[in-house]
């Protein structure tokens, strides 16, 4: 009965969520405490939501001040010299522009969002693109190549992983960071190529127009309210901050909280930039929405994973599955996720899946003696991952073929191919180097 009303309970958030009848936020609270409901479990349903939400507690915090770090930390333009000396050196010939392209969106990538990433890195690669006679498909294809592999502790994915399975996202990711340097190590070698493949489609001629670019093809132009915010004298001190921040989440995550390194770090950024009041709270204000809106979110999935855990629904329906799964088949289930992760991203948007697919493939998995953070990890290296940006479900897509100029039907078919090798050779490194079992 219990395995019933689970399957019924994921079933129903699926569909209301992929059909858009209820927000992702409204459906990962009502349904599963109507289903606690009908299950007779009564006053309990609040005890399963408060342990639900106390579980998220520090994932919730980490999230929230990670976004307001890098929001600052990019106001005061702390990546602005970067950003600059990038587009200077890449020159007009593709070899250089592609990969330059590929690092830019990169960078811009640190505070995990991939429509930040397009918004800046797209329009400022663009003119030389159309200068030189580039493929607007290939500036597509590398944005998207960077900030798919670029999944890092803070991006909504990570995070939804620890929040749905209650790992902490260190135990996620730690395994991870070899496995993603591959991927990078791939993704600029495919850039490198798509550069040489331009060359030589462009007879080695670097600029169709006939005059080489000038400063004024790459240069960005910042509004008077960018200009405003900007620090530039305090760009080392904001550098080394920001690799404090991260160095201590990578290497000593065991001792010291995520939470409490990007709250730390949140603090000093405000101190150091904006001293004075007023400016530090117009800095917050100007980030919050980004902040609460993924706050809401992982809350109200706290509700949804708590009462699926408390009332056993969870439980229930992994126990029926593992009845159809041969034994010596479950050692298998991270690398065969690994596979099909990022395909899987064309079908699902990132809340429906690791919020209501992830737990019951995690418990089927536990069920059958494997890690639930393998499985963690195999979704991870595609499932909204490399796949978001080319998913119809995620508007980043449309925000890159509208900055690019291109068609979803051009973009995906160009992209897709690159996107799913690199799932396909992290999810291979994982084998070779010991994470996942084969």
């Amino acid at each position: 009965m219990l395995a019933l009303l689970g399957l019924c309970t994921i079933a129903l958030l699926l569909a209301v969520i992929l059909t858009k009848r209820m927000s992702p936020l409204v459906a990962l609270i009502v349904i599963p405490v109507a289903a606690a409901l009908i299950g007779g479990f009564g006053f309990e349903t609040g005890k399963f939501v408060l342990a639900g939400l106390q579980s998220l507690a520090g994932v919730v915090g980490m999230f929230v001040f990670a976004i307001l770090f890098f929001g600052i930390v990019s106001d005061a333009g702390m990546l602005d010299p970067i950003i600059d000396r990038i587009l200077a050196r890449v020159g007009t010939r593709p070899t250089r522009i592609v990969p330059g392209t590929t690092l830019l969106a990169l960078l811009i990538h640190l505070d995990g969002s991939g429509a930040v990433t397009f918004l800046i890195t797209i329009p400022a690669m663009l003119p030389l693109y159309d200068r030189v006679g580039i493929d607007r498909r290939i500036l597509a294809c590398a944005a998207s190549m960077a900030a798919g592999v670029n999944f890092l502790p803070w991006t909504g994915p990570m995070i939804r992983a620890s929040a749905a399975l209650k790992l902490p996202i260190p135990e996620i990711f730690s395994p991870l960071v070899p496995v993603q340097a591959v991927g990078l190590v791939f993704i600029f070698a495919v850039s490198y190529w798509l550069g040489l493949r331009e060359e030589r489609r462009l007879a080695h001629v670097p600029v169709a127009a006939g005059a080489a670019p000038g400063p004024a093809a790459t240069a960005r132009i910042l509004s008077d309210a960018e200009r405003t915010l900007r620090r530039p004298d305090r760009f080392w001190i904001n550098l080394v901050l920001t690799a404090a921040v991260l160095g201590t989440m990578v290497f000593l995550a065991e001792k010291v909280p995520p939470a409490l390194m990007f709250m730390l770090g949140t603090a000093l950024a405000l101190v150091i930039n904006y001293p004075q009041v007023d400016a530090q709270r117009q800095r917050i204000d100007a980030h919050a929405r980004a902040a609460i809106l993924m706050a809401s979110i992982l809350l109200a999935a706290g509700v949804f994973t708590g009462i699926m855990q408390g009332t056993g629904m969870l439980r229930a329906m992994a126990q029926t599955a593992v009845t159809f799964v041969p034994p010596e088949m479950g050692r298998h289930i991270p690398f065969a996720l690994g596979l099909v992760s990022m395909p899987l991203s064309m079908l699902f948007d990132p809340d429906s899946f690791y919020f209501g697919v992830l737990p019951v493939v995690a418990e089927v998995a536990h069920q059958l003696g494997v890690p639930p953070v393998q499985v963690a990890q195999g979704a991870l290296l595609g499932q909204m991952t490399t796949g978001f940006p080319v998913s119809p479900l995620t508007p980043a897509t449309f925000l890159v073929c509208g900055l690019t100029g291109i068609d979803l039907a051009d973009h995906q078919k160009f992209t897709f191919p690159f996107l799913l090798a690199a799932s396909v050779v992290m999810t291979l490194t994982c084998v070779v180097l010991g994470v996942f079992p084969l």
